[in-house]
C-alpha cells in the first residue's frame, strides 16, 4: 500500500518550519521505501523566533495561548505548500510541533503546536504530539528519529543528526539504541549572533578563533557525557550547564573551543562503537570545519548525502511515523529512549 504524508518538524535551532511531502510503499519484505517529492523550509520571521526562543519564560495561561496560535500558523504554512505545489494527494499531516519543556525525569514534555487548528485549517488527517506518551511509559521521550534510521536508511552503520543537538542511532546487539550526544547549534548559533551572524557559515569564525584549553576540559568532564544511553539533552540542560561556563569570553574563541569539544564528542561515540560508515544530516553538515575536526579524530567513513536529506530527513522521518500511526504499527522504540516497550504513538484527529 502506498502513502503520500506530509512531515513537518520545528528544531531547537529555530532555523524555520521544515515540511517534507513524500510517498511511502511498504515492500512484502516489511521494509519501507520512500521519496520525497517536495520540501521546503519556511524561516520564521522575527516575531514567530521571538515567540518560540521565549516560549520558556511564560505563564501556563500565555503558553496554551501560544499552543493554539502556533497551531494555526502551522495549519496556514502547510496550506500555502500545499497551494503552491498544487498536492492533492495527502493521507495525513504528521507534525511535530515545536518543544518547549522537555522534562522526561518528572514525566512531561511539551511540544506546542495544536493538531486540531492545523486540521481545522487544511481537513486533512493530523497526527501530533508524538513524545508524551513514551515520557509517560517511563521513556525520555527521544529521540524518536530511530524508527525511520531503521527502516529507511539501514545500509548505514548509524545515522548522526546535527541541529540543535547531535544525536545518533545504530544498532548494538540487535538493538537499535540512540541517543543525543551534545549541544551544538543552539550553542554556536547563540555566539555566532553575537558576531551579527545568525549562524557560524563553513565554521568560519570558529576557525578564526583560539580554543581555549581549560574551557575545553570543563566541558568535556561534563557529568552527562559519562552516563549510559538512553539520555536525551533539552534547552533547561544547556541554559543550566553550558551557558553558565561561556560567560565572559570572546565569542571567536567561545565558537572555535564549543566547535571542538563538539567534535570531541561526536568522534568519541564513533570511536567507542567501532562505527565504520556513518551518514550525516542536519544543518551542522554544511559546517565543513567542524566535519573537518570529526574527521581528524576517527577512522570512520563520514558520508554526506544529497541536499534534500540533509535539510529534511528528520521531518521525512515525522511523516513516517504518522503513516505507522496510521497502520498502528509500533512507531516509537523503546531501545532508543528507554521506554518500558516499543509502542505506537501520536493522537490522530
Amino acid at each position: 500500500m502506498k502513502f503520500h504524508a506530509l512531515g513537518l518538524m520545528s528544531g531547537t535551532s529555530l532555523d524555520g518550519l521544515d515540511i517534507c511531502y513524500a510517498s511511502f510503499q511498504k515492500e512484502v519484505s516489511g521494509t519501507w521505501n520512500f521519496k520525497i517529492l517536495n520540501a521546503e523550509t519556511f524561516p520564521y520571521s522575527e516575531i514567530w523566533e521571538n515567540k518560540l526562543r521565549n516560549a520558556i519564560h511564560l505563564s501556563a495561561e500565555e503558553i496554551f495561548e501560544l499552543h493554539s496560535e502556533y497551531g494555526f500558523y502551522l495549519g496556514q504554512k502547510v496550506q500555502e505548500f500545499i497551494n503552491q505545489n498544487s498536492l492533492e494527494k495527502i493521507d495525513l499531516i504528521a507534525s511535530h510541533g515545536h518543544t518547549i519543556f522537555h522534562q522526561p525525569k518528572k514525566k512531561f514534555t511539551v511540544q506546542i503546536g495544536d493538531g486540531r487548528a492545523i486540521r481545522l485549517v487544511t481537513n486533512i488527517p493530523v497526527i501530533y504530539d508524538f513524545r508524551s506518551q513514551d515520557v509517560l511509559m517511563g521513556g525520555k521521550g527521544a529521540p524518536l528519529v530511530p524508527i525511520g534510521d531503521e527502516k529507511l536508511f539501514s545500509e548505514y552503520d548509524a545515522c548522526l543528526n546535527i541541529g540543535g543537538f547531535s544525536n545518533i542511532s545504530f544498532k548494538e546487539n540487535g538493538k537499535r539504541i540512540a541517543f543525543d550526544i551534545c549541544p551544538v547549534n543552539i550553542v554556536l548559533n547563540l555566539f555566532a549572533n553575537k558576531l551579527g551572524k545568525e549562524f557560524d557559515e563553513n565554521g568560519d569564525f570558529a576557525r578564526a578563533g583560539k580554543v581555549d584549553i581549560e574551557l575545553l576540559e570543563e566541558l568535556n568532564s561534563i557529568s552527562y557525557y559519562k552516563e549510559n544511553p538512553p539520555k536525551s539533552l533539552g534547552m533547561e540542560w544547556v541554559s543550566e550547564h553550558i551557558i553558565p561556563k561561556l560567560k565572559g569570553e570572546n565569542p571567536l574563541d567561545i565558537l572555535a573551543t564549543f566547535t571542538e569539544h563538539a567534535a570531541v564528542q561526536v568522534a568519541k561515540v564513533f570511536n567507542d562503537h567501532d562505527l565504520k560508515k556513518v551518514l550525516f544530516t542536519g544543518g551542522g553538515t554544511y559546517n565543513s570545519f567542524l566535519v573537518e575536526i570529526i574527521q581528524s579524530k576517527t577512522k570512520t567513513e563520514i558520508i554526506i548525502p544529497e541536499k534534500e536529506i540533509i535539510d529534511f530527513k528528520e521531518a521525512l522521518i515525522f511523516a513516517l511515523m504518522g503513516v505507522l500511526r496510521m497502520t498502528n504499527e509500533n512507531n516509537v522504540l523503546s531501545s532508543a529512549t528507554g521506554s518500558s516497550h516499543d509502542h505506537c504513538s501520536g493522537i490522530l484527529v
